[in-house]
């Protein structure tokens, strides 16, 4: 009985007591709290190509987060979706990580990639990677101002087509005509084919576009370009010349047609030369735009950001199964050399 006193009288000296009862509550809820466990942010990262062809990429960026603190699975999650070279699978996979509410989605792709996911959600953080032309198409207002929920990085392939083919002309000085292979339903491409026009005239060759919708189209592609007798190919980069690379370069070898590519990555099939933006580092630097938006920044205030590293790569084994030799001068720039 007088333990019961003395627990009831306690009680009421706490209730008389306002000061010691607030200090009370505000000691519980941190101790509810510091219970609480802490929510990890999910990263879905979605492709139009297999992630096999874009380890080189993924580790790049993965290594961004590691370099900003970030431990997989403990700090942050990245939910992996890929479309394995099927363009029309992509809306439904950034469907599927938007219903998931990850907390940033990066588009590891251009802009067929990209247009999914900005007509899927226009709150969650989108980071893209390697867009072309952001701004004339319409997914970003500005590059110093996106002004929606877009950010990260593009690329600039339309502006690099003219470098392409006077490197092209610089390698094989007596070329007059060339092919351009291109996806006809990527839009991005007719922005490149036409920035082709003006400095293929310049450098005194003819082109020609050789358009294709997918893969089963390449044969077909190649005919045309044997009837024109074109000296080479400029393969313009899209899902699918990326995913059909391998069979690109067995139908140009066997036609003895050297071929330049947009990349490096690109090169793991063969083809003779490549020529552009560092992708690694592309998805490298993407990793910051993920930590800027984690930490509270967002999207429509983040500049969207160019290429600042560039490639240059030969085959030389290619170059040995072609008959083809790269002058000396020329080959002295390369970034890298295949032997």
């Amino acid at each position: 009985m007088q333990l019961a006193n003395r627990i009831s009288h306690n009680i009421k000296s706490i209730y008389d007591c306002p000061l010691l009862f607030a200090a009370l509550l505000v000691a519980f809820s941190a101790s509810a709290q510091a219970q609480q466990p802490t929510k990890i942010p999910r990263i879905g990262f979605v492709s139009g190509l297999p992630l096999a062809s874009l380890s080189t990429r993924t580790e790049a960026f993965r290594q961004g987060l590691r370099d900003l603190g970030y431990v997989e699975e403990k700090t942050i999650v990245i939910e992996y979706r890929s479309a394995d070279g099927k363009p029309d699978r992509v809306p439904a996979l950034v469907d599927e990580l938007v219903h998931a509410q990850v907390d940033v989605l990066v588009v590891g792709g251009g802009n067929n990639t990209a247009r999914p996911a900005q007509q899927a959600t226009k709150t969650i953080p989108i980071v893209i990677t390697n867009v072309q032309e952001p701004v004339s198409s319409g997914f970003i207002a500005s590059l110093a101002r996106p002004g929606g929920n877009i950010t990260g990085l593009a690329t600039v392939d339309a502006d690099l087509v003219g470098k392409r083919l006077e490197l092209i002309k610089e390698t094989m000085p007596k070329l007059s005509r060339m092919a351009l292979l291109f996806d006809l339903t990527d839009a991005s491409k007719i922005s490149e084919v036409k920035a082709a026009r003006a400095p293929a005239k310049v450098l005194g060759m003819k082109l020609q576009t050789v358009e294709v919708r997918s893969r089963g189209d390449f044969e077909t592609a190649f005919r045309a370009a044997a009837r024109e007798n074109a000296g080479a190919m400029l393969v313009l980069q899209s899902v699918v010349t990326s995913t059909g690379r391998k069979e690109i370069v067995e139908r140009a070898t066997k036609n003895r047609l050297p071929t330049m590519w947009a990349e490096s990555g690109l090169m793991d099939a063969g083809g003779l030369m490549s020529y552009g933006p560092h992708y690694a580092d592309l998805y490298r630097r993407a990793a910051t735009y993920v930590d800027k938006i984690l930490k509270g920044a967002k999207p429509a205030d983040i500049p969207v950001e160019l290429p600042i590293k560039f490639e240059l790569l030969f085959n030389l084994k290619a170059a040995k199964q072609i008959n083809v030799t790269i002058p000396p001068n020329v080959l002295a720039r390369a970034d890298r050399v295949i032997r």
